[in-house]
């Protein structure tokens, strides 16, 4: 039966363990001994709170690295869900818990599919590598970012990385994610001047002369996008003012927002136009910028070719590439040169209460990631 495979009975072993951002609560050691069995050297690697590693078996390139994490999202109101969330409970083909479908599903995927190719190709070219943090969900401070600096530090490179985020749609397999937009986040503060709302003429209101900036910022088209990116977006995402009293005009205005853009700006494109449309509407403000991740892409070549390939083989899927979505650690290890490519479960239920994934769509990713390994490092 499906429920009994080694890649369900270990994605349950993961689910189990309620690891809430930034705990790993004992995930990562199972792991390891699993890969330990494999022949791979593992190096803890721990930044604060946070604890990651990397593991590897071979000392020649290529490098092909399997990434993921093993930290979840909260729960939210445990009684809102039908089976308990870290219980992994199996329903029909269905597998429930917190983590099934990001990432605790393809992590489990990740290692039967290295014991299968293993054991098959225990001579195999180049090397296998995990990258597994526990900082993905939260900050991502301490996490994979920190892993990249030391490798790099090291002159430790990563050719192809597999990172196993919930990508699929409709069917495992029909989209990878071969690119992701970047991430660029702003504090806006607009300053007034405090006043009694009877006596305006005595005071600024820094929601009144906020207006027409904000109205042209999100009219505003950044660009029209390319062939593998759409348009760049901008998002007010909080807004924040007043005492609290209803006789009071505030003397500041908070805004916070989001530009998710693509390869057709960089980030002082962005920051340039957005100062230049503030200034023009002279009023007095502080902004300060955050950038959470830049846009990447992996182009046609030997590791999005092979996870086509193998998907087509073993789904009989064509599948689409696609840059949608939100962030993920690809944008740490993209920059070091490495090919980036997220192949993972139905990303359908991700976040949500009763978070749930097809164990017959893990069996399968496990396939297809042994697929994977064969075209690239099999003899």
């Amino acid at each position: 039966m499906p429920q009994n495979t080694p890649t369900i009975k270990l994605a349950q072993e993961l689910i189990r363990k309620p690891s809430v951002t930034p705990n790993d609560e004992g995930c990562q050691a199972l792991i390891c001994e699993r890969l330990e069995k494999m022949g791979f050297i593992i190096e803890t690697l721990q930044f604060e709170e946070v604890v990651n590693f990397w593991a590897r078996r071979g000392s020649e390139g290529p490098v092909l690295a399997f990434a993921g994490h093993t930290d979840v999202v909260p729960t939210g109101p445990e009684e809102k869900w039908d089976y308990p969330p870290f219980e992994a409970n199996i329903v029909g083909d269905m597998l429930y818990g917190r983590g099934t479908a990001d990432m605790k599903g393809s992590i489990a995927s990740f290692i039967t599919a290295c014991e299968r190719f293993i054991a098959d190709n225990p001579s195999h070219t180049g090397s296998i590598a995990f990258l597994i943090t526990s900082d993905e969900e939260g900050p991502a401070h301490n996490g994979t970012v920190k892993v990249i600096e030391t490798l790099e530090a090291r002159g430790e490179k990563i050719d192809w990385c597999l990172i196993g985020e919930p990508s699929s749609t409709n069917t495992v397999g029909d989209t990878i994610k071969n690119g992701r937009r970047g991430s660029l986040h702003g504090d806006l503060t607009v300053k007034g001047t405090q006043g009694h709302v009877a006596y305006p003429h005595l005071a600024e209101n820094p929601i009144h002369i906020a207006i027409p900036a904000l109205l042209e910022l999100s009219t505003e088209v950044w660009d029209e996008g390319n062939d593998f990116f759409p348009a760049t977006s901008f998002q007010i995402t909080n807004l924040k003012s007043g005492t609290g009293a209803t006789n009071v005009i505030p003397g500041e205005k908070e805004i916070i927002f989001n530009f998710r853009f693509s390869t057709e700006l960089t980030v002082e494109d962005i920051q340039k136009r957005v100062h230049a449309i503030l200034d023009k509407h002279s009023f007095k403000y502080s902004l300060e910028w955050n950038l959470s991740g830049l846009p990447f892409l992996t182009s046609a070549g030997p590791l999005v070719d092979a996870s086509v390939s193998a998907i087509r083989e073993v789904t009989g899927t064509d599948t689409e590439l696609s840059t949608s979505g939100g962030t993920s650690d690809g944008r740490f290890i993209a920059p070091t040169g490495a090919q980036v490519v997220e192949l993972g479960p139905l990303n359908a239920t991700i976040h949500k209460i009763n978070e749930c994934v097809s164990i017959s769509d893990l069996n399968t990713l496990s396939t297809i990631y042994e697929r994977i390994l064969i075209k690239l490092l099999g003899q």
